[in-house]
């Protein structure tokens, strides 16, 4: 391994929820599988976050390949900070998280049904694959794609 290489893998993503247990619904309805569940508090996540009394409650959940996982966290302390839950994908910052899919219409009218829609619509690149971006619970956007080609 190279030695100037400092990262290893790509362990997790991390985003702050207000509603923990709606946005993990979310998930796992597009497949992913509660990995585990807990509280965090004390010196280590303050120390982290740089945040004096910080406390939240957390989810970790797996894809289905096993693959890059998703961390939700919900602060009980310090109240969340609002954010931009209309955010578009220009807007600085992390815009999306993208999931592959086996049926990309299925999985739109999964989430539909659920109550998310489209950012803007299905589209087509080059004949090898579509994708949508949905808003998800409390404005995430989530991008889903299908290989077609």
């Amino acid at each position: 391994m190279d030695p100037r290489a400092h990262v290893r893998r790509f362990d997790h993503i991390g985003i702050t929820v207000a509603d923990l247990d709606s946005v993990t619904a979310f998930f796992v309805g597009l497949g992913f599988e509660v990995e585990g569940t807990g509280s965090v508090e004390g010196e280590f996540v303050e120390t982290v976050c740089g945040i004096p009394g910080a406390h939240c409650e957390i989810a970790v959940l797996r894809p289905p390949d096993g693959g890059t996982r998703l961390e939700l966290a919900s602060f009980v302390t310090p109240d969340h900070a609002p954010g931009s839950p209309m955010a578009m994908a220009n807007e600085l910052g992390l815009r999306n998280v993208s999931f592959e899919v086996g049926d990309l219409q299925a999985a739109v009218d999964a989430v539909a049904a659920e109550g998310y829609g489209l950012v803007g619509g299905i589209g087509e690149y080059e004949n090898s694959v579509r994708m949508a971006y949905v808003r998800g619970p409390e404005g995430i956007i989530v991008s889903l794609f299908e290989q077609i080609g």
